[in-house]
């Protein structure tokens, strides 16, 4: 009897270790499915617990903010992050969509500098989904940056979310991003953008940029595919380094698929304007959002310190900016730019070292 007891025990503890590991094996499947994505955007790492004592800190509004991170420019999305992070008091969690070649490099500088605590989803680009949207010049191929484009899958990146903001990796937060989370957005507008005819940026003056600030300057007028939009081109045109994004209103619209409508559209007609050489991602979104998009605080993407190395902007400007942003060829980690000692304020150095050799590398190259 006492065999007989050992050994019902023995089938009890057995049982219950083969429930435990079906379960854990049921949530990873469940896990697996759900962030899988057939247009190749796949997880590589799980969000982290926040600590206890940051829990405790910060609210429970969890705020989604998706950032592109190439390894040539991983120190301006570490840079952007940290402002970000050290600004609120927010549940903010990062979607940080990167190649696979970055990702060890990424995952190195997260968890073994002070942005260990930082909530985190790292997303593999697959760049085949661009395949026949993009019209690439055999002899410029590695000017293509696929992840300028991550922008148009949102919905596909943070797919249980209902809203999202997106930021470029030439930024610098100095405010509370709850604020720009919450900006209104009007019923039926997908997106809210900073105009580019706003009072803090306008009229910039980019040499040979030509009309940066309106439709002419992004589409080609000549084409008649263009003209039958009937879209003025004198419409003013929009920043999309940073937006904020109704998920629930992007889906019904499909804007996705609007988008890649057009980028293939324009690899077969030629529709953007050859004033912005170059510009091939900003086109799409302002024919989709035309007069169909809402406005976020002019504050919160001062832009074009990137423009030139010299100051656009006084200092105290600069400091009430709530974000400020560095589109252009001069960029704060790379050749001389306007305030850069302000973004230096929030880049963490790389513990790899190599992060920095790119930067000097960049330098040089700049000085010849």
């Amino acid at each position: 009897s006492v065999n007989i007891s050992i050994l019902i025990v023995a089938v009890v503890i057995f049982l219950l270790v083969l429930h435990r590991n079906f379960l854990g094996l049921s949530d990873f499947l469940k896990r697996e499915l759900s962030d899988s994505n057939p247009l190749g955007l796949q997880p590589i790492d799980f969000i982290p617990a926040a600590p206890q004592r940051l829990a405790d800190e910060r609210n429970d509004k969890e705020i989604s903010v998706v950032i592109a991170a190439s390894d040539e420019r991983l120190g301006g999305a570490i840079a952007a992050m940290n402002s970000i992070y050290r600004h609120t008091r927010s549940n903010v969690v990062f979607h940080i969509v990167t190649m696979n070649d970055t990702v060890d490099h990424l995952r190195l500088w997260l968890s073994n500098t002070a942005l260990k605590n930082l909530r985190y989803r790292i997303l593999d680009f697959d760049p085949r989904v661009l395949d026949g949207k993009v019209q690439v010049d055999p002899q410029k191929a590695d000017t293509l940056k696929p992840l300028t484009f991550a922008r148009f899958y949102l919905p596909n990146l943070v797919p249980h979310a209902e809203k999202a903001i997106y930021v470029d990796d030439d930024i610098i937060v100095q405010d509370d991003i709850l604020e720009l989370y919450n900006t209104p957005l009007k019923p039926g507008h997908a997106a809210a953008f900073s105009d580019d005819c706003d009072s803090t940026t306008n009229k910039v003056a980019v040499r040979g940029a030509g009309n940066q600030y309106n439709y002419i300057g992004f589409l080609d007028y000549k084409k008649e595919t263009i003209r039958k939009l009937a879209m003025k081109a004198n419409t003013c045109s929009f920043n999309p380094g940073v937006f904020v994004a109704n998920l629930t209103e992007w889906k019904l619209q499909n804007i996705t698929k609007q988008l890649e409508k057009w980028m293939a559209l324009n690899v077969a007609e030629e529709l953007y304007s050859r004033t912005l050489a170059g510009s091939i991602t900003t086109p799409p979104l302002l024919i989709v959002f035309y007069k169909q998009h809402s406005s976020i605080d002019p504050m919160w993407n001062v832009r074009h310190l990137g423009s030139s190395a010299g100051k656009r902007y006084s200092p105290q400007f600069v400091k009430a900016a709530k974000l400020l942003h560095w589109n252009g060829h001069f960029k704060p980690w790379g050749r001389t730019a306007s305030y850069a000692e302000v973004w230096e304020k929030w880049y963490v150095p790389d513990p790899t070292g190599k992060f920095s050799l790119i930067r000097r590398h960049s330098e040089a190259y700049e000085a010849k």
